[in-house]
């Protein structure tokens, strides 16, 4: 199975050749390394920018504005915030022309924390990005969800903001992209440049094919009746391994996927919560002004009857940064047990 750099890659390739993708651009992103997280290696319209965040949004919105589908990686996600003017200038074009201007443009950047990245490689992006109107924003947990929402967001008219995280970016996934290869081995040797000299390496592509998974869509991933417990990117695992657990202390946790931020999937929420109850919204950026809180606000305004206990959030410790040591990354976000403590508590919690 293809991990989420190889499906993101994949989807890319698909995108240059069948849906008008005419720039994949970023800092590293072109020849020879393509990506610091190999996302890019190989594709025909992948080229270098300055180290210029700024440079790069300004780039793809006029690049996007002049009729061009640009797909602009900014390395981390950290070096975003100097350029938030700019995107909500982009957020805003298509509504301030009254429709006249559209702004086909995707932003990837890598997000969150799990690579021990400490102060500059390890901030989260979902609240900030979900602040800025205008913006479809995504965040896949898996390969395929990955590889089918970049598909639907290089069809967008309007901008995307595809955040990837960047702890599950060599995570292989349980379901195959449509037209890999069965051998894992043989798609590397296909799609993933060599060590060393690269000047002569040309990939040798699959047949991949069209895989759109629509924007605003979410995921049932697990159903149960007692607590539904929400989430999305690196933190989407650790509620599926802890509903798992869970049932073996006879407790029953519905699972969802949201996958995209906005927007976002409020029948479905609102279907399972009705069903169970209960709700734990989990995500690793930090809990003041966290998108899990408007979430929760609005499960209370909308679903208030139908809740046996208080929707709960984990999220992130409101601190400036993630430490480099391990005990600091793990104290700073969410793990394993704080999900499974929180769901248990509110599996046993009543009215």
């Amino acid at each position: 199975m293809a991990n989420m750099a190889q499906a993101i890659r994949m989807a890319l390739h698909y995108a240059e050749e069948n849906l008008g993708v005419t720039d994949i651009f970023g800092e590293d992103v072109g020849a020879p390394l393509g990506g610091v997280f190999t996302c890019t290696q190989g594709l025909k319209t992948a080229w270098n920018s300055p180290l210029d965040e700024r440079g790069i949004i300004g780039a793809a919105m006029g690049l996007a504005m002049a009729g061009h589908r640009p797909v602009a990686e900014i390395q981390f996600c950290d070096y975003i915030y100097n350029t938030i003017d700019l995107l909500k200038l982009v957020g805003n074009t298509h509504w301030s022309t009254n429709g006249d201007w559209s702004v086909p443009m995707v932003v990837r950047t890598p997000v969150g924390s799990g690579i021990r990245g400490s102060l500059y490689h390890s901030h989260s992006f979902d609240a900030t990005m979900t602040h800025i109107p205008g913006w479809k924003v995504v965040m896949p947990s898996t390969p395929l969800d990955a590889y089918g929402l970049l598909i639907s967001a290089c069809q967008e008219p309007n901008p995307v903001m595809f955040l990837e995280p960047k702890a599950l970016l060599r995570v292989k996934g349980d379901e195959r992209i449509p037209g890999e290869p069965e051998d894992d081995r043989a798609l590397s040797k296909m799609i993933d440049a060599p060590l060393g000299d690269r000047s002569q390496w040309k990939p040798q592509w699959p047949l991949v094919e069209a895989f759109a998974i629509p924007i605003g869509k979410g995921k049932l991933v697990r159903e149960g009746t007692q607590a539904t417990v929400i989430s999305y990117g690196r933190t989407m695992p650790l509620c599926i391994k802890a509903a798992a657990q869970l049932e073996e202390e006879g407790l029953s946790v519905e699972v969802i996927d949201l996958r995209s931020l906005w927007p976002y999937d409020w029948e479905m929420i609102k279907a399972s919560v009705q069903k169970t109850g209960r709700v734990l919204f989990v995500n690793e950026d930090t809990e003041v002004t966290n998108f899990g809180e408007h979430l929760v606000r609005r499960t209370v305004e909308e679903l208030f009857y139908s809740l046996l206990a208080p929707p709960r959030l984990v999220a992130g410790k409101f601190v400036p940064g993630i430490g480099l040591a391990d005990a600091l990354e793990m104290a700073s976000v969410p793990q394993q047990n704080d999900v499974t403590t929180a769901l248990r508590n509110l599996c046993r919690e009543q009215p």
